[in-house]
């Protein structure tokens, strides 16, 4: 009987070794890094800002694979799918969980239920800019004029559900406004269309290229939609102090397959912020236009939250619908 126990405790204790072994173990692989757009852009070159510092932090390589297509999805469903054992994450904007699942019926993913939050990345404010031969000087004036002539002014997008269509949406409601969406296949053709006069509105993320036109006056910056003065343009009015509870922000984030253990997400969120204190990589997100933010799982769960609730109003109330 002595040895039958001593052999249940060897057993016993050699089990709860190979358990701490594993735990210890992670990563033991390569992390793939999916981010659900082409080389080159913004978003593929922030997410392989991260590459370098998260591989010294974590000890193994963060290799950026590029999953592009139907707007993301096809990266963001890749993702969904993977083992959840930490070595898959995913690079994500707030667009591809709040609005494209809904956009998309056959997404493949669900924006919460799929995924497990890692943590934030940065945000920046959408930018509310009008070409300059408009007679209007702020926010105020914009939103008088465009009531005189309702249904008369255009406003571009870079697409139909995209960010910024959503984002126009929005502030079309709440100011009570009729303008005309024409939509554009990305963001560089949007500016030139508000540069030329095209069209008269633009509420956009921010470019090197639109911050260059904004100092030289060939387009008029009105205002930004974050909830408080922003840090990348702090003499700009906020939406909402013409339009009380407006709020309209591109955010980044990182994410992983739903089930993750709560362990390894602990740690790819100590890596993540490690990185996204250092000098370089601050400077690198500036340079995008983009404020680093640093977050708990727990705080990106609750702004994922909010921000689904949000925009699926939005669509929702503006019958917006990709066929």
């Amino acid at each position: 009987m002595k040895r039958v126990i001593r052999y249940l405790s060897a057993g016993l204790l050699l089990g709860i070794a190979l358990v701490a072994t594993a735990q210890q173990a992670y990563p033991s692989r390569p992390i793939r890094l999916i981010v659900p757009y082409a080389p080159g852009g913004t978003t593929d070159i922030m997410a392989r800002a991260l590459q370098v510092p998260m591989h010294e932090s974590l000890g193994q390589p963060v290799v950026a694979d590029n999953k592009a297509g139907a707007a993301g999805a096809i990266g963001m469903k890749d993702a969904a799918n993977a083992a959840a054992d930490g070595h898959t994450i995913v690079f994500i904007n707030n667009g591809l969980v709040a609005a494209t699942p809904v956009l998309q019926k056959d997404a493949g993913y669900d924006g919460i239920r799929s995924f497990v939050p890692i943590g934030m990345v940065s945000s920046s404010p959408m930018l509310v800019v009008v070409n300059r031969e408009l007679p209007v000087e702020d926010l105020k004036g914009f939103i008088e004029y465009a009531r005189k002539n309702p249904g008369k002014l255009e406003y571009a997008s870079a697409g139909l559900g995209s960010f910024g269509h959503l984002s126009t949406e929005l502030f079309l409601r709440s100011a009570g406004l009729q303008m005309v969406h024409v939509p554009y296949k990305g963001q560089a053709p949007t500016l030139q269309a508000v540069l030329t006069g095209e069209v008269k509105l633009l509420i956009t993320s921010p470019s090197a290229a639109m911050n260059s036109h904004i100092a030289s006056g060939k387009i008029k910056l009105l205002a930004v939609g974050t909830s408080k003065p922003s840090s990348l343009y702090p003499k700009t009015p906020l939406v909402s102090s013409a339009l009380p509870g407006y709020e309209a922000e591109s955010w980044f984030a990182l994410l992983a397959p739903a089930g993750t253990p709560a362990d390894v997400v602990a740690r790819l969120n100590t890596a993540l912020n490690k990185s996204l204190a250092l000098p370089d990589v601050r400077e690198r997100l500036h340079s995008f236009g983009m404020e680093p933010v640093s977050s708990t799982p727990n705080e990106l769960r609750d702004r994922i939250a909010a921000e689904v609730a949000r925009w699926s109003a939005v669509i929702r109330d503006s019958g917006i619908k990709i066929e």
